[in-house]
């Protein structure tokens, strides 16, 4: 991640008596040094939480006034010249200065530039520390609600995939081998289910992102009559937090957050591999439409699953970004250090990686294409059936280790005739175990696998169709709550 400054910032160069712009200045007797400025400075990225920033300010301010440390017109002055400046942001009109080091000095400065004396007077009883910490919450709050609807809609593209596709039978898989017939329907389910518990984790760590530092100070509170209640209601938290120490310091919810982002890219990494896979020549079981894949420069004929594969490949830019917090925090003692400026730039990568993929995905699902009569003919192969055929053996009062044998050597036998076992006459099975008669073939076949395992969480189009039914309901109640 680069230091380099956006266009719109207006960088210090050499060294010059900068001190009396600093609002920490009148305590330092030279100026900071231009490198020293560009390089502790965070404008550069945490400008992105004005919006936030602001929001926090106009809550602080009404609370400021409620408690009688702001009269009600200078609470009204300092609401107003911050709405013209979040415009001002929002039109591209907001000059940013590294001089002024971070989002919060310079939306303060301007204000005070705007307004006057009266803009000095906001940043009574809070301190930068518990101002950021502020800002990230809000903000890791509202981003949290925006992925938690992009997932939702992933899901919701599964589910009509899955319900699609309820008969469709495709070989299911361990270690990559053919084991036994599923549908396809059922597998888009696991899938499914799999987004159910990180959208379960992303409400968890909701929870603990909400609530409100504002009022801790530097580190220990302040000696002004705030009513921290009154801020966090009006910022939407849960609840103020309890430690003014911790306040200022706590990053476990942002490390929390990547953690979930973490765990939510392995699973899009995962689904990402098999649709590599099934793209292939080799397997060629669906086909990605053409506006999600890209050409080759050399070989006319290729088709690349770039989406997947990129959502693959940046599952790892999302751990990496777990692990540099989990060290960022590691060594610190207590309370806000300045280590804490480099927990914004990998957490908003984290964010904007997770809500490329989320998109990518959620409007990729719904258009896969399905290859019914390859996915059939290669469950086929690969004697996917012999789990039912040892079944039934049990069901004829074999002892199960007793059929495995039977069911192995009919294999064996399979492998040099080149035969499945649906294709073997009763008389090449009886071979093998006179406990076989005709109505072996209704287990043998692939309709007859699939639908016999109608249980809860089988793969019978039944259940199939049951889970979908279920899932649909969860997800028309959450988007109802």
């Amino acid at each position: 991640m680069s230091n380099q400054n956006p266009p719109n910032i207006e960088v210090a160069s050499g060294s010059v008596d900068n001190s009396a712009d600093k609002p920490w200045g009148g305590r330092f007797s030279e100026p900071t040094d231009a490198f020293v400025e560009r390089f502790t400075a965070s404008v550069g990225f945490d400008q992105r939480l004005y919006y936030h920033d602001i929001q926090g300010s106009i809550a602080h301010a009404t609370m400021l006034a409620s408690v009688g440390v702001l009269s009600d017109a200078e609470r009204d002055q300092i609401i107003q010249g911050l709405n013209e400046i979040r415009a001002d942001i929002e039109a591209g009109q907001f000059q940013w200065s590294v001089k002024l080091e971070d989002v919060h000095m310079n939306i303060e400065s301007r204000l005070t530039d705007k307004i006057g004396i009266t803009g000095k007077k906001l940043h009574t009883g809070r301190s930068r520390n518990d101002q950021v910490a502020t800002d990230i919450r809000l903000y890791v709050r509202d981003e949290i609600d925006a992925i938690a609807a992009e997932l939702t809609r992933l899901q919701q593209g599964l589910v009509a995939l899955a319900e699609r596709e309820a008969d469709t039978i495709m070989p299911g898989f361990t270690h990559l081998q053919t084991a036994q017939p599923v549908t396809f329907g059922h597998h888009m389910l696991a899938w499914y289910e799999m987004l159910c518990r990180d959208f379960d984790r992303l409400g968890d760590c909701r929870k603990r992102v909400n609530v409100m530092p504002l009022g801790a100070a530097a580190l220990a509170g302040t000696t002004y009559p705030i009513n921290r209640e009154y801020t966090a209601q009006l910022l939407g938290f849960d609840r103020p937090t309890a430690n003014s120490l911790d306040s200022v310091s706590d990053r476990d919810f942002a490390i929390e957050f990547c953690s979930f982002a973490s765990l939510l890219m392995i699973h899009l990494s995962r689904f990402s591999e098999e649709l590599v896979l099934w793209t292939s020549a080799q397997f060629n079981f669906i086909d990605l439409p053409d506006r999600f894949c890209t050409g080759s420069s050399i070989m006319p004929q290729k088709k690349n699953p770039d989406v997947p594969e990129l959502v693959r490949g940046k599952s790892g830019r999302v751990t990496g970004a777990l692990i540099s917090l989990l060290m960022l925090m590691k060594g610190q003692p207590l309370a806000y250090n300045k280590d804490n400026q480099e927990d914004k730039e990998p957490l908003f990568d984290v964010i904007d990686t997770v809500k490329d993929c989320l998109k990518a995905y959620a409007d990729m699902v719904p258009a896969i294409q399905v290859k019914e009569d390859v996915m059939r003919e290669a469950a086929r192969r690969g004697f996917s059936t012999a789990t039912d055929l040892a079944d039934y053996l049990v069901k004829r009062g074999v002892a199960f280790r007793d059929a495995h044998e039977v069911v192995g050597k009919a294999v064996g036998y399979g492998v040099k005739t080149q035969k499945d076992l649906a294709d073997m006459s009763l008389d090449e099975l009886r071979q093998f175990s006179a406990n076989i008669d005709a109505d072996v073939f209704d287990v043998l076949t692939l309709e007859g696998s699939v639908n016999a395992r109608n249980h809860l969480g089988g793969t019978a189009p039944a259940q199939v169709r049951l889970a979908v039914a279920k899932a649909k309901a969860a997800l028309e109640s959450r988007r109802a709550g």
